[in-house]
């Protein structure tokens, strides 16, 4: 039984290659404050991967953001909340 050509990188590698690179970029997203976790920062890279204009969907974060933007009280607790993890 032939073994796979070396050149193509298994899926496992291809995996921990993906995951690397979403850690840089959530180290960059972090250091720049986008307030993304991993998995919205992941959604955003596969959606940008695949033709979307990223200067529209950081248009669209924003307005999502003031849509649904925690009343003032709310965020005062969040905060607190979120120091205390």
């Amino acid at each position: 039984m032939p073994s796979p050509p070396a050149a193509a990188p298994s899926q496992d590698v291809k995996r921990r290659a993906a995951r690397e690179v979403i850690d840089i970029l959530f180290e960059i997203a972090t250091l720049l404050n986008t307030r993304l976790d991993r998995q919205q920062l992941s959604y955003c890279v596969s959606l940008i991967e695949n033709g979307a204009n990223p200067e529209a969907l950081a248009r669209a974060i924003l307005q999502l953001r003031e849509e649904y933007a925690p009343e003032s009280g709310e965020e005062a607790e969040d905060a607190s909340s979120g120091a205390a993890r």
